[in-house]
């Protein structure tokens, strides 16, 4: 049995050009981390006395006779991916729900492969994990995701990264004092905001839309570089970062109409009114987490302005996708 361990994400600038249609003619860069919230995938081969030869346990429970017949798109894909022959059983358990902006799809494709090639005794990079979860997801599923979540999956930490015209990416740690660290985690703030999106759907309507937002988009490339210099520069105010954010999100909200809605906007106006300096939703809209960024001693009241929705503690993270069990002989 493999059990893979692999970090969900909050991305903080430069989400929209990290999409292959707009990196492979501009470029792109994103600024994320991953956090101590995980995705666990268990895998096993399954022993041939069941009437079914592969079983999937999600939300669901998948138990069929043919890789195709299975309705998960990313288990279909690995699986066919990677060739699978043998039977196999495969348990998903998540810290954070699904369809949430934190990265969890992506990081589920990652730690499903990283589980099938340690299950056939296969070390395989960070780097490759990731450029594997971005074609099973971009070329195999075909869905209109962009490439930053599986690269923060694979490789966990608080990273730049930036893409290239010829599909490549680099993974730069961004190096940051410890006590400028901790004060920018002092500073957030993460909340549900009690409804899932798909994704996918949001993420059309934006990319559709990039040729009339190359302005916004290439602004918010910008920032990345800008936030960056803020983290490194000891004598700067942290609340920078936070206006920074602020001004990211309403160029974000410009990509397309399906980015934010009315309770969306009403949650964060309250959080402002209650002291947010900034925020924004992650990934690509429409629900999920929301992410505030507000100095310690005003917490407490926003806490108390959105005490209906669900507040999630967290703290960065610098693992990406590990093997946290491997037992060659099942369990």
């Amino acid at each position: 049995m493999i059990i893979t361990r692999t970090p969900f994400r909050i991305s903080f600038f430069g989400g929209g050009t990290d999409y292959p249609c707009w990196y492979r003619e501009h470029g792109g860069s994103v600024l994320a981390t991953t956090i101590d919230k995980y995705c666990y995938i268990s895998c096993r081969h399954l022993p041939p006395f069941f009437e079914h030869k592969h079983r999937i346990v999600y939300s669901l429970i998948e138990n069929v006779q043919h890789i195709d017949e299975i309705k998960h798109p990313a288990v279909r894909a690995v699986l066919n991916w990677a060739n699978v022959g043998e039977g196999l059983e495969i348990h998903h358990d998540g810290d954070l729900p699904a369809r949430s902006g934190l990265g969890s799809s992506s990081a589920f494709t990652v730690g499903l492969v990283h589980a099938v090639c340690g299950l056939r005794g296969q070390m395989v990079s960070q780097r490759s994990l990731a450029r594997d979860a971005i074609h099973i997801e971009q070329n195999i599923i075909g869905e209109k995701v962009g490439s930053q979540d599986q690269v923060s999956a694979a490789c966990g930490g608080f990273n730049r990264v930036d893409f290239y015209r010829d599909d490549s990416f680099e993974v730069s740690p961004v190096i940051i004092p410890v006590h400028r660290r901790d004060e920018l985690r002092d500073h957030l703030i993460l909340y549900f905001t009690g409804f899932s999106r798909i994704a996918d759907e949001i993420a059309k309507s934006q990319i559709d839309n990039f040729k009339n937002r190359e302005t916004e988009l290439k602004r918010m490339k910008e920032m990345v570089d800008e936030a960056i210099s803020i983290l490194a520069d000891s004598r700067a105010s942290i609340d920078e970062f936070g206006k920074l954010l602020d001004m990211s999100w309403k160029y974000k909200r410009s990509l397309s109409d399906r980015v934010s809605t009315p309770e969306i906007d009403q949650i964060y106006d309250e959080a402002v009114h209650a002291g947010a300096i900034g925020g924004k939703i992650l990934g690509a809209g429409g629900g999920g987490f929301m992410l505030l960024f507000a100095k310690p001693e005003k917490h407490a009241a926003i806490r108390e302005r959105l005490k209906g929705l669900v507040h999630v503690s967290f703290n960065f993270d610098d693992s990406g996708s590990r093997v946290v069990l491997y037992h060659p002989n099942g369990l």
